[in-house]
Order: C-alpha cells, then structure tokens, then sequence
C-alpha cells in the first residue's frame, strides 16, 4: 500500500483538487459514526489515486471544505470507484448535499459476475480474496469513529480506499470476458436514485397503521376463538380460574388436520392448495381468513411501527439493488416493497400536506417483452392495435366475440397468459384456474386442452418459449436483453432439474429484462425529477412511486410517464410500451 497523507487544513485541498480533476479514475470510501446518514456523520473521506492515498478529516476540515472537491466528486470524470456506493451516496448527499457523479461500484460488479450464484457474499474483504487474493481486515470498521483516531483506524481507513482501484481493473475484465459491461453501466447508474429513494423514505400515517393493526388483532382474536370452538369442541384441562381450556395450535399443520377430520372433512392436508375443495366450508373459511390475518400480523403488523425512522416519521427500506438472480429490487428492514395492494393498507402511505404520491407503473410489461422476444403476430396485433391482450386471448381460445368474453373467461386466460410464461404445467394450471372459476375442479385434461389451444392461437411464443428453456439446458446460462447472466448449475441426467433449468430459461431473460428497463427508468426519472420539489420514495419490480410538491403534481406525472416509456424503448423496439400513472394523496393504483 502506498503511504497516505491525512489532510486537516482547507488550504490543502485547493492544492490537491487540480492533480485529482486530472485523475482518469479515484477510489473513494468515507469513515462514519454511524451506518444510518440521519444519526450518523461523516468523519472521513478516503481518495486514492494509483500514487497516493489522501485521508481528509471532516472533523477538523469542517464539510463545508467539502465544497472545493465537489467538481470532482459530482464531475462526470474522475469516475469514482466505491464498494457499495448506495451507502457513501447517501452519507454525501445528507450532509454535504453532494451528489456523486460516474461511479464504479464494486459490489454490484461482483454481483453481476457472480451470475445468479446468490451463495457468494460481496463484502469488500470476500471481494478483495476472491478477485486480488488479498486480505481485508474489517475488525477497525466497527470501531468508534467520533473521538480522536489511532493510527490503526487511520491506516485501516487508507488500506479500504487503496484496494479499490486494483479491484475494479480485475472486475472490468471478468465483466468484459462475460458479456456484461452494459448491465454494469446499467446498475451504476441507478446507484443514485436508490441511495435517493431509501433516504427519501415511504411517507407513513403511524395512527393510521396503529388503528389497522389493532383491529387485525381483534379479528385474529375472534377467529381464534371460533376456530377453537370448531377444531377442538371437547376441552381438555381447566384453566387457573376454572374455564375449560382449548388446547389446539391453530398453526400446527398436525393439530389443524386432526380437527378438520373430526368434522367429516376428508382432506389430505392443510396448505391452501390441500383446501382449495372445501373454501366454502364455514371452518375452512373461517381457517383461511386466519391465516391470511395472522401473515399480515407476522410479516408487518407492529413490526412497521417499530421501523418508523425516530428523525423522518417515515420508513427507509434498505434496497439490494441485484437483490434477486434476475436482476430485481429485493428490500428489507422494512420490506416495503411487498405491502399488500390493499386499500386500508396502502392507504396508510400517505404524502404529507401539500403533496401528491404519483404511482407510474407498466401495463402487462412481461407479456410485451414476450411478444417483443416471439415477434408472434397474434401477440403483436393485439398490443399495436391498443386491445387488451387477456381478452382477446379469450376470444381466440374459446371462439367468441371479444364483446361476449365472460368475466370468468378473460380470468382463465390471464391466468394461462401469465402461468404459461413461467413454464407452469397443467397440473399447476388446472389449480389456478379452479380458483377463478365457479366451480373447484377442472380435469388434468382440460387444462391439457387449454394449453393446446393457447399454443395453436401463439404458435411463435410457444416456439420461443421452447428454444429458450433448450438453450438453457444446453449452454447451462440464460441471459437478459442487457447482457444480464445467470449461469446455470444442474444434473443434465436429473429429469427433474433439467425441467427446473428449462422454466428458468423461459423466465429469466425476461424477468431479467423487466428489471433492466426498471433500473433505466429509475435514472431517467430521477434526473427528470431534478428542478422539482419531488422524490422517488419506491420502487415495485413494474412501479415507481414518486413524491411531489401538489401543484407540480399533473405536469411530474406525464413527466414520469414519458421517462418510463423512453427507459422501455430502449430496450423493446416493436412492441409499443404503456405506463398507467395515478395521483393520489395514498399509494393506490
């Protein structure tokens, strides 16, 4: 490692700005006191060159000195390199309202090479012995930062920022060998509106929410009660205060099973699929309502409450940007991307007084990228003549007018539309489809026939879907229309995994795709977003979630529209693309 030069004086840096602005590329890396920008600050900002190592120390050098770097750290070149640049993105934009211009993260590149393999960590010490073979010590990085620094910490500091630039030369070229520099630029560039969007936050009604989960307490209450009542009718001890005692655990599979038997109910099992037969049974209901109160309870219920940021009043998920093989968002701490589409529950999300949510989120995304990949002329009609693609395939499938397509008919074929892109079968299909329909059963070979039939009416999708899941299995990789890569690793002798590799083959690259056009439309909106008082605050797999000032909020939404469709273009050529854009004082669609 070369030697570093801590820097406490202003007039240092205007010395040092001119030889970095010459610089092609920097490595960058900030020392907090705290991970979370809100109740932490920032004590040290890292630069290295391929010569040197400059440590600058915010606390004697006051952030305002940060103003003399900002043309390098906000210029488009030097391009900056930083390991998980999310969270040095977010750290300068609070409190030095910097905005970092062209970054290299080497988290997310290793991500991407690590092509799908979601086993394979990507912190800067598994980084650095994977590709350099070289050690990191991280013990310094939990240590205090707010006091006077040891020349360990200050050496620890230097050793962070100096590996950056090895590090990216050695990434560039995995990138490069596996075909996936544009999905790195790709990824790069949203780095910004992610660190964005999670400091933003979701805008959340705390009494709201606290209302909604008392009274899912209550229901879960009462349900409970009834279920005991019907499940276990016969009391098997006394409590403390003399009153029979109910000892049945709702959620035990086991127990569950036992009590439906004893009411005549002649089932196999207990999961959703298993009483699928039996839903209008009044225990079964009764069973299914519990259950589906009780996930709301588990997954969000006060556990949202506990999330809400003690200085903001809102919730800051943490987004994994590749948080998924196929490129999309996962978010965690909380998830608030998985809120069900529900309208007392969505209607907690609320945008304070004198401002307006903009939900922008693609039409049948999936579907058009299918169609753009197929190029199957009756897919391609209906979406370049404006139709709806559910209905028409209805039409086609059961040989009626598309005016007298039954609602449980365009159901049926939504469900086929969909189920049949992600290589599901027709046992699979039969039960999806009993759900939609009047009545719960329908044959294995009736869902046979309604596959047969899809496959008449889209011929090239079929093809295409074929083609994909064989190459698959052939080249072990699939890929996205960005170049994004998950490599494949299976037993070709294993009937079973083969048919795995195939489904995925058939979905990846165009799950993959959906989330490349996502990642570009976030940078397009965000810099579209620039001269308004406006936000991304989510971010849903189809949807984006923007915050504005009210009166603003008609001219950011068409605004936001036209980026989104501009990010899709890019990436499907024939296939027009449609966003539908909702303003609202709550997230609803």
């Amino acid at each position: 490692m070369s030697t570093y030069r801590v820097i406490t004086q202003t007039a240092e840096l205007e010395a040092l700005r001119s030889r970095l602005l010459a610089e092609p590329v920097l490595g960058v890396d900030t020392e907090t006191t705290a991970l979370d920008p809100y109740q932490g600050r920032i004590r040290l900002l890292q630069i290295a060159t391929p010569e040197d190592i400059f440590v600058l120390d915010l606390f004697a050098l006051g952030l305002q000195a940060l103003d003399i770097l900002r043309p390098v750290l906000e210029g488009e070149q030097p391009v900056k390199v930083l390991h998980n640049a999310k969270f040095d993105a977010k750290m300068l934009r609070h409190h030095a309202g910097i905005e970092l211009g062209r970054v290299f993260d080497t988290m997310l590149a290793s991500q991407l090479v690590a092509a799908g393999d979601m086993t394979k960590r990507h912190g800067l010490a598994d980084v650095a012995q994977r590709y350099l073979r070289e050690r990191v010590e991280k013990a310094p990085q939990l240590s205090d930062w707010s006091g006077e620094l040891s020349r360990g910490q200050l050496e620890y500091a230097a050793r962070d920022v100096a590996i950056l630039l090895p590090l990216r030369q050695a990434l560039i070229q995995q990138l490069k060998e596996l075909g996936l520099i544009r999905a790195a630029k790709l990824e790069f560039e949203c780095v910004l509106p992610t660190a964005a969007m999670e400091l933003a936050g979701m805008p959340f009604d705390v009494e709201r929410w606290r209302a909604l989960v008392e009274a899912w307490e209550q229901r879960r209450a009462h349900l409970e009660e009834a279920l005991q009542s019907e499940l276990a009718p016969v009391a098997t001890q006394m409590d403390l205060f003399g009153r029979a005692e109910i000892a049945i655990n709702l959620n035990s599979p086991h127990q569950v099973l036992t009590g439906l038997r004893r009411l005549g109910l002649t089932v196999e099992g207990t999961s959703e699929l298993d009483l699928l037969p039996y839903r209008d049974h009044p225990v079964v209901r009764l069973l299914l309502e519990y259950r589906s109160v009780q996930k709301l309870l588990s997954t969000f219920g006060r556990g949202f409450l506990e999330h809400r940021h003690p200085v903001t009043g809102r919730l800051h998920g943490d987004f994994h940007q590749i948080g998924t093989p196929t490129g999309r968002y996962s978010c965690s701490d909380p998830n608030i991307q998985q809120v069900p589409n529900l309208p007392e529950i969505r209607a907690c999300f609320r945008a304070p007084a004198g401002r307006r949510l903009i939900v922008a989120d693609y039409s049948q995304i999936e579907l058009r990228i299918l169609a753009e990949f197929s190029q199957d002329p009756k897919m391609l009609e209906a979406f370049l003549n404006g139709l709806d693609l559910h209905r028409m395939t209805a039409s086609w499938m059961f040989k009626v007018p598309p005016e007298a397509v039954t609602k449980e008919q365009r159901a049926i074929a939504k469900t086929i539309n969909f189920g049949l892109m992600y290589g599901m079968g027709a046992a699979s299909l039969a039960a999806r489809i009993a759900e939609v329909r009047e009545r719960t059963d329908i044959s294995l070979a009736e869902a046979e026939a309604l596959i047969a039939s899809y496959f008449e009416i889209y011929r090239r999708v079929g093809e295409w879907l074929r083609a994909a899941g064989d190459t698959a299995v052939s080249v072990r990789h699939s890929r996205s229309q960005s170049g994004r890569l998950w490599r494949f690793q299976f037993d070709p002798s294993d009937r079973e995994q083969v048919a795995a590799i195939q489904r995925l083959g058939k979905n990846f690259p165009i799950q993959g795709t959906g989330a490349d056009i996502l990642k570009r439309a976030m940078r397009l909106v965000y810099d579209a977003l620039r001269p308004y008082k406006a936000q991304i605050v989510n971010s849903i797999h189809d949807e984006i979630v923007v915050e504005v000032a009210e009166d603003h909020a008609p001219e950011v939404a068409e605004l936001v529209r036209e980026r989104m469709i501009a990010a899709g273009r890019e990436f499907i050529k024939t296939v027009p693309i449609e966003v539908e854009v909702v303003i609202s004082e709550a997230w609803t669609k």
